[in-house]
């Protein structure tokens, strides 16, 4: 089964979203797109399996220090493009497995997806 699990490197959500996947012998693959950025199709995919208030990380200091021209009145192409822009604006850990989309970390909604 192939896993990947998105998000930024020093994220302390990443590490212990891929210290689950370790502890219970689930072999991923890791996308850092803050080093390798992100396309406008993953985007578009998560958005319209998750919904765009789940993948955007409105709190996120990154978000927030946007100036509030940005943040008013944001439809779908600007979330995508200020995401595209910086990355650090997605919701993390984003993950990919089975046929599922988790986007954020819970214990418990791990060990539903991967019966563990």
């Amino acid at each position: 089964m192939a896993v990947t699990i998105y998000g930024i490197k020093n994220c302390d959500t990443m590490k212990k979203a891929r210290s689950w996947l370790e502890e219970h012998s689930i072999a991923y693959e890791f996308h850092d797109y803050k080093a390798l950025g992100i396309d406008r199709a993953h985007l578009e995919t998560w958005i319209d399996q998750a919904g765009l208030d789940t993948v955007l990380n409105r709190a996120g200091t990154t978000f927030r220090k946007l100036p509030d021209a940005e943040r008013e009145n944001l439809t779908r192409e600007k979330a995508i493009q200020l995401m595209l822009d910086q990355p650090s604006m997605i919701k993390r850990p984003v993950l990919e497995a089975k046929g599922k989309l988790l986007v954020g970390f819970k214990p418990e909604i791990y060990a539903g997806a991967f019966g563990s």
